[in-house]
């Protein structure tokens, strides 16, 4: 019996049978692991607890916490929710049902329409495929076959699927109960895992995203091995409704999206204010640690992208113009404006590094499906950086960037994890450079002692990448910075610099933001403080109100003493109750009130009330003024 070699995470090496189960290893390992695991990654791959090894393999198994159990279980509990729908709506076509962040989704073709009571019903059916504890069945066809089953049950996506698949390409199918789907898989074993269940939401979706194809109904929802799990979720859920960057947007004056713009964000008086302050913290941090700032248009000669290999990788989401007979696009990155500026001149290697930031303002197209706010937009800006250096500075210049977004991060009380993405199938460049890339970015991190998680095949098209996930105040994660190491754009645009032998020589391109673009960025802090924005930030910070009309002349004597000292403040002198008054400026969400009646006139004080604290009591306004200006100047969280 020919045997294989399992190495498991501890170094350990087990032998097995060719053709051996993922189940069968697991219960191998320990009986009470085969019960709580969901599936493992062996060489890199996820697979399902049924699915065979037949080769040497590093394995790792994986359970719900795990992203990768995660998945085989949403992707399972889509194929119990298309089991439900067929079992219901009888005639229904299923179109695809992948696992998502959250949860799952189903795409279906039918006459009827979805409704809230529908879900109640799909969701009740799936509880019972659930109890019922289907195995699920893996199997294979060759492409004819695969064919003609779907053509004789008018499966009319699945067919597509299959004609648009490589010649070489596996068909493979999962059945569960009466619902045979085509899937690559991976599933759960069985069914009984899948306790908890919430069907959250119905949406359009048109085929392949196309919006000249048809318009299906696509079903969401999540599940949980425990139901305690789901009501946590779905708790996170109203929170984050509550949270809403869109909603908040609206309610606090900040920005707008109009129809005659759609994906272009329109940004209130307010709402510059904050992207100000970013911008100047941005300036001021970058200036510290050397970095020059520069400026390139926006719009550009067609041929630059061809030449940047942006036109063959990316040119299905830029905007192009003519110009004197000339084509020309808006530019989707700012690369290849910095480098223009690079070769303007001759630089020595005594001159590198340069740190060029830029806040710049780039175009790429969206699908109007996709559009999310400030989360999901047409034009943004980025605030980017170039870095050209000698490769002897690679690893110093990466440990320095990490600790500048480390920093700025913590000015907002973001919590983050490290993300490496590597090589992905579209790219340019040998894999001398790739490897040579990927390993400074790995070197960097495991010097400054960093955990992080491999992305397989996420990288640039030019360059492997190190991406911040950052935490908010809900738990959700946010990819923000990105740190990309570029071979490519230095030979494809011929960029040199002379050595210490007069010789020319190739400099190394790191491409890097921090806040990855300001419009996301300040959605990101809308939702992260729930618009409760710290005093710094806040774009108005006090506002002053009077008792009654006749305390106004005092109260505007306040007001320009705030000023005076750079305080942003408003006054509410309208004619309406105190109590009113204290409601509108707690919706607007300004971080203190300054009360001003007869008492405070009299003995020249403010009675102070303090967002999410209350009343305060009273002081004297310098008191006062000194302690704001203090948070201010700290940026207290």
């Amino acid at each position: 019996m020919e045997m294989i070699k399992i190495t498991l995470p501890d170094g350990s090496v087990r032998e097995y049978p060719k053709g051996v189960s993922i189940y069968d290893i697991t219960k191998d390992i320990s009986e009470g692991l085969a019960r709580v695991a969901l599936g493992a990654v062996v060489n890199g791959k996820t697979r399902g607890m049924q699915e065979e090894v037949k080769e040497d393999s590093d394995f790792r198994v994986v359970k719900f916490e795990d992203k990768e159990g995660k998945e085989i279980f949403w992707h399972t509990s889509a194929h119990i929710m298309a089991l439900a729908v067929q079992n219901l709506f009888p005639g229904v076509k299923f179109a695809i049902g992948p696992a998502i962040d959250n949860g799952f989704y189903y795409d279906f073709d039918t006459e009827h329409r979805f409704s809230p009571e529908d879900l109640e019903k799909i969701e009740k059916e799936m509880k019972k495929i659930a109890k019922e504890n289907h195995v699920l069945e893996r199997f294979v066809m060759p492409r004819n076959e695969a064919l003609d089953y779907f053509k004789e049950r008018g499966e009319v996506y699945k067919v597509d699927l299959i004609e648009n698949f490589p010649e070489d390409e596996e068909i493979s199918f999962y059945k569960l109960g009466d619902f045979t789907d085509l899937c690559a898989g991976p599933h759960l074993y069985d069914t009984k895992k899948v306790k908890a269940i919430k069907l959250l939401s119905i949406a359009g979706a048109y085929w392949r995203g196309d919006e000249n194809n048809k318009m299906l109904q696509r079903i969401y929802g999540t599940t949980y091995e425990k139901k305690k799990d789901l009501e946590e979720y779905l708790n996170r859920l109203e929170e984050a409704k509550k949270r809403d960057h869109r909603k908040l947007g609206r309610e606090l004056d900040l920005f707008t999206l109009q129809e005659e713009g759609p994906g272009f964000p329109f940004f209130h008086p307010k709402g510059m204010i904050i992207r100000n302050i970013l911008e100047n913290f941005w300036r001021e941090e970058h200036v510290k640690r050397g970095y020059d700032e520069i400026k390139t248009p926006i719009i550009l000669n067609e041929s630059l992208w061809h030449q940047s290999g942006h036109w063959d990788h990316y040119k299905e989401n830029m905007y192009f113009t003519k110009i004197d007979g000339e084509d020309y696009a808006i530019k989707p990155m700012n690369c290849p404006g910095s480098i223009l500026i690079y070769k303007s001149k001759m630089y020595s290697y005594r001159d590198l590094p340069l740190r060029w930031g830029e806040l710049g303002l780039v175009h790429r197209h969206e699908l109007s499906g996709a559009l999310h706010g400030l989360m999901r937009v047409r034009s943004f800006t980025q605030d980017d950086a170039h870095l050209y250096i000698l490769p002897s500075q690679i690893k110093k210049e990466l440990m320095d960037i990490i600790d500048l977004a480390d920093y700025m991060y913590s000015i907002f009380g973001f919590k983050y994890h490290i993300e490496l993405s590597t090589r992905p199938e579209d790219s340019m460049g040998t894999e001398e450079q790739w490897e040579i890339a990927t390993n400074g970015l790995r070197e960097a991190l495991e010097e400054k002692g960093i955990e992080y998680i491999i992305n397989e095949g996420d990288g640039a098209f030019y360059g492997p990448k190190i991406d911040f996930q950052l935490e908010d105040a809900i738990g959700r994660t946010w990819q923000c910075g990105t740190i990309q190491l570029d071979f490519q754009m230095p030979e494809r645009f011929d960029i040199t610099y002379v050595d210490k032998d007069n010789e020319k020589k190739r400099p190394v391109m790191i491409h890097r933001t921090i806040f990855g673009s300001m419009e996301r960025f300040m959605g990101i802090l809308i939702e992260h403080y729930a618009g409760k924005f710290p005093v710094w930030l806040a774009p108005v910070q006090v506002s002053i109100l009077p008792i009654s009309d006749k305390f106004n002349d005092y109260a505007h004597e306040l007001k320009d003493k705030l000023k005076d000292k750079g305080i942003r403040v408003e006054l509410d002198g309208r004619a309406e109750k105190i109590g009113y008054k204290i409601r509108e400026a707690q919706l607007q969400r300004i971080p203190y009130m300054l009360i001003v009646g007869e008492k405070e006139v009299a003995d020249n004080l403010v009675s102070v009330r303090k967002r999410d604290h209350g009343d305060l009591g009273q002081i004297k306004i310098e008191e006062f003024i000194s302690t704001i200006m203090e948070e201010i100047e700290n940026k207290a969280k």
